[in-house]
């Protein structure tokens, strides 16, 4: 069985606040960490009033610190949205803290809509298309400082932080190739290119100095619990936040309804359904029978599983559902 880590993103809940939202991350790093997840990434996302991760190296540093094993990262930074130089410090100083933990999965979305991203980064003609260009300027700031070199990441030179691209579309499958870096595949929310882009990245993969073979992996839901009923009524609160977000209408994470027969439309219910369509929801044998099958169809070298669950303690035993039944 491929090894299991999680994608949080940090969620707060109607009601609830950001504060214990990043405090429940921990404990569910805490967790992971115990229940033998090989990773715990968070992801940068802004103006997304559901979402606490905005911040998403500080939350890496606070994770990191509070837990003691388990390989901590993002998932991802989105580059566009930030100077290189910037995110090589970020996360050199990270790694200097926690020496052999630290991951930087890189995203070339801005993570957010088109207005947020103008007061992010103002200039919007600097941004996805100098993807492969900022990749390769903070590779080089990561790696060990050349004679001559004008500008030094401090911490971060030499470091050689671990990096990721992740996509949900053929592009960086096919940079990630190039450049032979392991690949994450964002099944999650956008499964229509998972099999081609997972067949461009292996065909085309280049060894590396970081890489000598290809490593994929794919990010999918998981909403577990003890029936299969209680799991889709979990999965309903995941339901509800997307249907939000496709209406324009981000908020935070709403309590799990009994049916979504009357909150959304039936051109809704596709659309959400096709997004969420690698979701694997239900008791124990359904999700360990999911998680095999996912590993099969798509030969994944590690899964990364997410799950947006209002209540703390059902996401928690969500996680440890799944990591039983892939022991």
């Amino acid at each position: 069985m491929a090894p299991l880590s999680i994608l949080d993103l940090s969620p707060i809940v109607e009601g609830g606040s950001a504060a214990r939202a990043l405090s429940n991350s921990l404990d569910l790093a805490r967790h992971a960490e115990a229940w033998r997840y090989r990773r715990f990434w968070v992801a940068e996302h802004h103006n997304m009033p559901g979402v606490a991760s905005a911040a998403t190296a500080v939350v890496v540093g606070h994770v990191a610190a509070g837990t003691r094993t388990i390989r901590v990262g993002s998932g991802g930074i989105m580059l566009p949205n930030h100077s290189p130089l910037v995110i090589a410090e970020q996360f050199g100083t990270l790694e200097s803290l926690f020496p052999g933990r630290i991951d930087l999965g890189l995203g070339r979305a801005p993570g957010t809509d088109p207005v947020t991203a103008h007061a992010l980064r103002r200039d919007l003609t600097a941004g996805e298309e100098n993807f492969p260009r900022d990749v390769a300027e903070l590779q080089a700031y990561l790696a060990p400082a050349q004679p001559g070199q004008l500008v030094r990441a401090v911490p971060g030179a030499g470091s050689n932080v671990p990096i990721w691209l992740l996509g949900s579309s053929l592009f960086s499958a096919q940079l990630a190739a190039h450049l032979g870096l392991p690949f994450a595949f964002a099944s999650h929310f956008a499964p229509d290119h998972l099999m081609d882009a997972l067949a461009v990245y292996r065909t085309r993969f280049v060894p590396s100095s970081t890489l000598a073979s290809p490593y994929a992996m794919v990010a999918a839901g998981c909403f577990a619990a003890e029936t299969d009923d209680e799991a889709r009524r979990l999965f309903t609160s995941a339901q509800q936040q997307f249907m939000n977000l496709r209406r324009g209408r981000p908020g935070p994470l709403p309590p799990p309804v009994e049916s979504m027969d009357r909150l959304w439309t039936p051109v809704e219910r596709a659309g959400v359904e096709r997004a969420l369509s690698r979701a694997i929801v239900g008791s124990p044998a359904v999700v360990r029978r999911g998680i095999a099958d996912l590993v099969t169809a798509t030969q994944a070298d590690e899964l990364m599983l997410t799950a947006q669950i209002f209540d703390h303690d059902a996401r928690l035993r969500s996680f440890e559902i799944a990591a039983d039944t892939a022991a």
